[in-house]
């Protein structure tokens, strides 16, 4: 069993401590074996943060022993962190455990020497002066996570779920993934520089655009031009576009592109068909169109993701 260890200390924003318990405490295979063992861990038995105080059940033994370590945010930058957590960081690293931070906890590891070199994001507030105390960190703004392999960063709170997301799929597997971001209603759509790979949801809102969403989502295959979309909206192409932006956050041509996506990645994930009918079946017009819209979302080739993330690369639970 994966074990975890989420450090807690003075501060420490209480979302982003509940988010990797919420997470990784959902995922379980289908005889419902828990795939984590998740321990909140800090250097005293209590910690005070903004609005209550909380008894911290276990020390920094049990971050000794933790395959991975994560950091949740803290509620004020010139918070003075226990050396202690610093020295259990590096040691973990040292030996090879994964380390993450979601939000503000990105300027606990740049304390300790973890991210010299390396890059790394945080909350959009943030990352100027994470940039500015520490310029020999490569601050990216503008995506939800970034991913170096041992040390990983997260945006702001809702970031930080993504990024547990991810990991869960990258232990064991694309359907645990979903299973969990069903059972904790994850959002699909934001913005940033990962795709996300949720299994989309529609929010139910009346007067929103979840209608015309699950009807796109359903023609994905068909031709799905501006005037198309707005005639079945019913709406002129003008009226259409504003709304689509103000209650979507993009343009329907955008959305689509994601959609179809989306579609290739679930399909690289759980079938072995070929590239071409894959892009075929999620509405693309061929699989070069396919890859240039896939690496230009995802980062990576079609057959990387796959790879990655296909059935076949699942972990199964011991």
């Amino acid at each position: 069993m994966h074990r975890i260890a989420i450090l807690a200390y003075d501060g420490v924003v209480l979302g982003d401590l509940a988010t990797p318990l919420e997470i990784f405490g959902r995922a379980c295979d289908a005889r419902g074996r828990f795939g984590y063992e998740v321990r909140v861990c800090g250097v005293f038995e209590e910690v005070q943060t903004e609005h209550l105080h909380l008894r911290v059940p276990w020390r920094l033994a049990s971050v000794a022993r933790a395959d991975t370590v994560i950091v949740p945010g803290i509620d004020q930058l010139g918070r003075l962190i226990p050396p202690a957590i610093f020295r259990a960081l590096r040691s973990a690293s040292e030996r090879g455990a994964r380390i993450v931070s979601i939000c503000t906890g990105a300027f606990v590891l740049a304390q300790a020497g973890l991210l010299d070199g390396l890059s790394a994001t945080t909350h959009w507030r943030a990352t100027r002066e994470l940039r500015r105390r520490y310029p020999q960190i490569k601050v990216d703004a503008d995506v939800l996570y970034v991913d170096n392999g041992s040390v990983l960063t997260s945006a702001g709170a809702a970031a930080g779920m993504d990024l547990c997301l991810y990991l869960v799929r990258r232990d064991y597997g694309a359907s645990i993934a979903a299973h969990v971001a069903r059972a904790a209603v994850m959002p699909l759509e934001r913005t940033g520089g990962q795709a996300q790979f949720i299994e989309y949801e529609p929010p139910e809102a009346s007067g929103s655009m979840a209608p015309l969403l699950v009807w796109m989502e359903r023609h994905l295959k068909e031709h799905l031009s501006l005037s198309i979309i707005a005639r079945h909206a019913r709406m002129s192409v003008r009226t259409l576009s504003r709304r689509f932006a103000e209650q979507v956050g993009m343009t329907p041509a955008q959305w689509v592109a994601k959609a179809r996506v989306r579609r290739a990645q679930l399909l690289l994930e759980t079938t072995m068909l070929p590239v071409e009918h894959i892009a075929a079946d999620a509405g693309f017009q061929s699989a070069s169109v396919l890859r240039g819209h896939f690496k230009t979302s995802v980062g990576v080739s079609p057959l990387a993701w796959r790879q990655s993330f296909g059935s076949s690369s699942s972990v199964k639970f011991t």
